[in-house]
């Protein structure tokens, strides 16, 4: 915190430096003409004598306040989607910007979430993050575009704003190359039964890279559920229980963590050892779920931190007149879903 009793001028005297020369320091001016060596110092004694820029000159001088808001519709609920929050106010912080969340759920009502961003409006802030739990297509509201804006893990619906989304075809397509690789021939694809983005191209994507692979994408095993536990339960349990056993999947591509788990279940239950008589491979790597299952699930993770910082980052550099988002709008930026192998998957008995 700030010590209000040291002054611009003590700073100066104890850094050995002029009071323009850390005026301009602190206040990252860019054309300045001073060494990193000194910038280092004023910034560091600045520090040790708990001086730190005054933010209400700042915003009369720039129209900006240093705030970013941040709407999360269930985000901020939901640990693994938790980190979205995390990547963008680290991002915002080593911008010398700070974030203002406001949690509220995506079922919530048009005029609901219009008062949420009038509500962030009223506090100055000069940009919004407006982040979703899981990949979606969302209408938002009017207000949203007074200040710059940027969509995290969503995309609008009959508008044009810049967004962030993750790489759900990629990811599925290195999941399923995973099994693939580990010589599985026979490959189930246990879905979600939302209509939503993940489930339209997970699914595309995994019948793609079967019919990549001389395989018939196609005819390959589909069973849908809602994305929780009990569904991959259930979807997993018909599945494996066809009368045929040459027909019988011996992996499992699924849409999420929680739909392996319950794979898991039902593998168990009929007596299927994993991985050497069912491989499985997940997405999300929601840890609490993905490295504690036994033996721990390969999965595909969703870049949340990721998607975060690079939205806090994008945001900032519009609000300070560096980039122009409308020229990024018009398709999403997609980020890259990687693999990450654990111990579910091994090659299938002859």
């Amino acid at each position: 915190m700030s010590n209000k009793n040291i002054n611009i001028k003590d700073v100066a005297v104890a850094a050995g430096v002029s009071v323009t020369t850390v005026s301009h320091v602190l206040n990252e001016v860019s054309y300045a003409r001073i060494s990193p060596k000194t910038r280092d110092k004023v910034r560091t004694v600045a520090e040790e004598l708990g001086y730190g820029p005054n933010r209400l000159a700042q915003a009369l001088r720039t129209q900006r306040t240093g705030m970013l808001g941040l709407v999360s519709e269930d985000i901020a609920t939901t640990p693994h989607a938790g980190r979205i929050i995390l990547g963008a106010d680290e991002a915002a912080k080593a911008r010398g910007y700070n974030l203002i969340v406001i949690n509220t759920s995506g079922s919530a009502s048009l005029e609901s979430r219009q008062a949420d961003i009038a509500a962030l409006l009223d506090r100055r802030v000069d940009g919004i993050l407006y982040a979703t739990m899981y990949h979606r297509n969302v209408e938002l509201p009017a207000n949203l575009g007074s200040v710059p804006s940027v969509l995290v893990d969503s995309v609008a619906t009959g508008g044009n704003i810049t967004a962030v989304i993750p790489d759900e075809e990629g990811g599925a397509r290195a999941a399923v190359e995973a099994l693939l690789a580990a010589g599985h021939r026979r490959i189930g694809f246990l879905n979600n039964t939302d209509d939503v983005p993940a489930t339209r191209q997970r699914l595309s994507a995994f019948r793609a890279t079967l019919n990549e692979a001389g395989l018939d994408g196609d005819a390959a095993p589909v069973e849908s559920e809602p994305s929780e536990v009990q569904g991959g339960y259930e979807a997993a349990r018909r599945m494996l229980s066809r009368k045929d056993r040459a027909d019988m999947p011996t992996a499992l591509f699924c849409y999420n963590d929680r739909m392996a788990m319950g794979a898991y279940r039902a593998a168990a239950e009929l007596g299927l050892s994993i991985p050497d008589d069912l491989s499985i491979v997940g997405f999300d790597d929601q840890e609490l779920i993905a490295a504690n299952l036994y033996p721990a699930l390969t999965t595909v993770a969703l870049p949340h931190y990721e998607m975060g910082a690079w939205a806090a980052e994008h945001l900032i550099d519009a609000v300070e007149g560096k980039t122009d988002l409308s020229l990024m709008a018009l398709h999403p930026t997609i980020l890259g879903c990687p693999l990450v192998v654990r111990d579910s998957i091994t090659a299938p008995r002859q």
